[in-house]
C-alpha cells in the first residue's frame, strides 16, 4: 500500500464521504466497534470534547481524559462508564510528563489521541517559560504530550492522532520570527490564528514522520459550534466586528440558525479518529466529516455565514513550514521528539 502524505496539500480533496455539515458524531461512527481500544481526549469534559468522549465510549472504547479542572470534569462525566479522569495542565510541562508517565505505566498501547483542548481569544498571558498562552496550550502542550505518548501510539499499530484546529488558522500564518509577540504588538486573533496553523502543520509533519510506524495524523475544523464555552473570555466587540452579534452583544438569530450543535461539532474529530475511509492517508485538514479543499483564494468567506468558513490555507500544509515548525518547537520547548 502506498503511504501517501499531505505535504503541500497533495491530498486536500474531498473523499465524497457521504457525510456533511449536519452529520453528527453518532452518524459517522455508526457500525464501528471500538471494544479493546484506548483513547485519550484532552479537554474531553466540555463542549465538543465531552460529546467526543460520549461517542467513543458508546462505541466500546476506554477513554482517559486529562483535565486541568478535575472538579468540572468529575461533574460533567459523572455516571459514565469506561472513563478515567487524570490531572494535567497543558501549560505545565511537568504536569504533562507526570500524566504521560502514569499512562505509560498502566497501558501498552494508545489507539486514539485527540488533542482537543484549547483556549481562544484571551488577553496576553504567558506560561512560566514566557510563551504566549494560546501557542503554549494549543500547540506546545499537545506536541509534548504526543511526544511522550509516542511509544504507546506506535505499539497500537494503527493509531491516529487528531489535532482539533479551526478555520481560525486562516487568520494568521505561523510567525517564525516572533511567535511569542516579543517584538510586535499582541493581537489575540493573531495569536489564536498562528496556534491553529501550528496544529495543522504539526499534523502534516507528524503524519509524514509517523506513517512508517502506522501512526497517522489529522487536523480538524469542527465548524462554528453553538453551546461551547471556548470563546467565554472574548470581548463582544470581536464578534460585532465579524458581524455575528448586534450592538447589544446578542447573536443574530439568522447566524444562530446556521451554527452547528455539539453533536455536529464533534463529528469530524470522531470521523478522523475512526473512519476506514481514511485508511492509508493522513496529514489532511478535514471539515464536515470529509477532507477539506485547498483554499487558493477561490473561496469567499463571510463570518455571518458559517457554512462559508471552509477550506485550508496552503501555508498551513506547506512541507517546509511543517519541518521548520517541528524544529522550532523542539528548540523552544526543549522537548525532543525523535520519531523512531
Amino acid at each position: 500500500m502506498k503511504l501517501n502524505d499531505n505535504y503541500n496539500g497533495a491530498l486536500q480533496q474531498s473523499l465524497h464521504s457521504g457525510f456533511g455539515i449536519a452529520s453528527t458524531a453518532r452518524d459517522v461512527i455508526k457500525g464501528i466497534d471500538l471494544n479493546g481500544k484506548t483513547a485519550i481526549v484532552t479537554g474531553g469534559y466540555a463542549g465538543i470534547g465531552l460529546e467526543t468522549v460520549k461517542t467513543l465510549v458508546a462505541a466500546g472504547a476506554k477513554v482517559i481524559i486529562p483535565a486541568r479542572d478535575s472538579n468540572k470534569a468529575a461533574n460533567n462525566l459523572a455516571g459514565m462508564n469506561n472513563v478515567t479522569i487524570e490531572q494535567m495542565d497543558l501549560m505545565d510541562a511537568k504536569s504533562i510528563t507526570a500524566f504521560a508517565g502514569r499512562f505509560m505505566a498502566a497501558n501498552d498501547a494508545l489507539h486514539i489521541l485527540i488533542n482537543n483542548a484549547g483556549i481562544m481569544w484571551v488577553p496576553l498571558l504567558r506560561d512560566k517559560d514566557g510563551n504566549e498562552s494560546q501557542l503554549s496550550t494549543n500547540h506546545f502542550g499537545h506536541f509534548q504530550l504526543t511526544a511522550e505518548l509516542w511509544p504507546a501510539l506506535k505499539e497500537a499499530n494503527g493509531a491516529r492522532v487528531i489535532n482539533v484546529s479551526s478555520f481560525g488558522h486562516q487568520i494568521a500564518p505561523f510567525n517564525f520570527e516572533d511567535p511569542n509577540f516579543i517584538h510586535r504588538p499582541y493581537e489575540t486573533l493573531q495569536g489564536y490564528g498562528q496556534s491553529k496553523t501550528a496544529n495543522n502543520l504539526f499534523a502534516v509533519e507528524l503524519d509524514y514522520r509517523g506513517k512508517e510506524f502506522n501512526v497517522r495524523a489529522f487536523s480538524v475544523h469542527p465548524g462554528a459550534v453553538i453551546g461551547t464555552d471556548l470563546a467565554r473570555v472574548a470581548p463582544v466587540t470581536l464578534f460585532q466586528q465579524m458581524g455575528t452579534h448586534d450592538q447589544n452583544g446578542n447573536l443574530f438569530p439568522d447566524v444562530a440558525a446556521k451554527l452547528k450543535n455539539v453533536a455536529q461539532g464533534a463529528a469530524t474529530s470522531v470521523w478522523c479518529a475512526t473512519s476506514p475511509q481514511l485508511n492509508g492517508i493522513g496529514g489532511v485538514y478535514c471539515e464536515n466529516s470529509d477532507v477539506a479543499e485547498l483554499d487558493k483564494g477561490n473561496i469567499e468567506h463571510h463570518y455571518n455565514d458559517p457554512s462559508s468558513l471552509r477550506g485550508v490555507q496552503p501555508y498551513s500544509v506547506d512541507a517546509e513550514n511543517a519541518q521548520k515548525l517541528w524544529t522550532l518547537t523542539e528548540e523552544m520547548t526543549a522537548v525532543r521528539f525523535p520519531v523512531k
